[in-house]
């Protein structure tokens, strides 16, 4: 199972959830989250599946690691794989689930590549091999960023197979049903120009009315700081404009998207869309994903 959106629009929350509901099903369920790993851990293929074994093994309050199994003549996969069939699958009859939270962090792992290929052919062992232990390993995994970037030969690629849940901005009549959920703090006329200030931005529209309500604004009133550095959204915005200020050439490209310009190539464009900063269905036609985010760019990056 596939979740595919950019930052922020409810990856995290939907994986929650789904995870839960494998629980009270009494599936065994797995959580790795891949923002919280460690450089060293991500410095080869051996390093990275220790530490995946070692985290797996505590969720699930078991002794064997992936190191007391290791065998140094077998390749990487190979020693993960029998470790991960043999301790995880091999000591429960249960379904399991492994949930994986922001993958996008192994697409820029120089043996990102071999860690989808073997999802991959968990995946098609599940077809191949209807009663083995794979039959019994569901593989969710949430990702912002276009995976065929990174992934050259398609054929060993899990993004192109399973179920894809797509995951989007709300839409004009998902605001309205919000606002009607909080009490309709906003009118008809301050909800359309609510919408545009927030582009339907999931993360947004939750905070603004979560503190609109509770702190008893107008609209007028939020809107006026709704770009301030001491406004709902300041923590956010300086995170994006931190993580623009590490890549010099995606805030060039930024910056031409803020004078109507084109992305120059589809790698700037989908690492933009997929960070959040952008909507568009191509390189050529691309526009800011939200008045806030760029009224708040503009102030910094000219």
């Amino acid at each position: 199972m596939l979740l595919k959106g950019a930052r922020q629009v409810g990856k995290t929350s939907l994986l929650a959830r789904g995870m839960q509901k494998a629980r009270d099903a009494g599936v065994q369920v797995i959580l790795t989250d891949f923002q919280k790993f460690i450089d060293v851990q991500l410095q080869s293929l051996e390093s990275f599946f220790f530490a995946v074994g070692e985290i797996i093994a505590d969720q699930l309050d078991i002794d064997v690691c992936p190191q007391d199994t290791w065998k140094e003549n077998r390749a990487p996969n190979t020693n993960f794989e029998r470790y991960f069939r043999r301790e995880i699958l091999g000591t429960t009859q249960k379904p399991v689930l492994w949930a994986m939270d922001e993958a996008d962090r192994l697409f820029h792992c120089k043996f990102g590549s071999e860690i989808f290929a073997m999802f991959r052919t968990w995946h098609n062992d599940r077809a191949l091999n209807p009663g083995g232990p794979c039959s019994r390993l569901t593989l969710a995994i949430a990702y912002a960023t276009e995976a065929n970037l990174f992934i050259k030969d398609q054929n060993q690629s899990p993004f192109n197979v399973g179920t894809k849940l797509l995951l989007e901005d709300f839409s004009f009549e998902n605001v309205a049903d919000l606002n009607k959920r909080h009490g309709s703090p906003l009118n008809d006329s301050d909800l359309q120009r609510f919408y545009r200030l927030t582009g339907g931005q999931p993360y947004l529209i939750r905070r603004a009315l979560n503190d609109i309500v509770a702190q008893n604004m107008s609209f007028d009133e939020f809107a006026a700081k709704a770009d301030h550095e001491d406004g709902a959204f300041g923590d956010h915005l300086r995170r994006i404009l931190f993580v623009l200020n590490r890549d010099p050439e995606l805030k060039k490209v930024l910056c031409g998207v803020l004078q109507g310009k084109p992305c120059p190539d589809y790698d700037s464009f989908y690492r933009l869309r997929g960070g959040g900063l952008i909507k568009g269905e191509s390189k050529d036609n691309v526009t800011m994903r939200c008045e806030i985010y760029s009224a708040y760019l503009r102030k910094h990056l000219f």
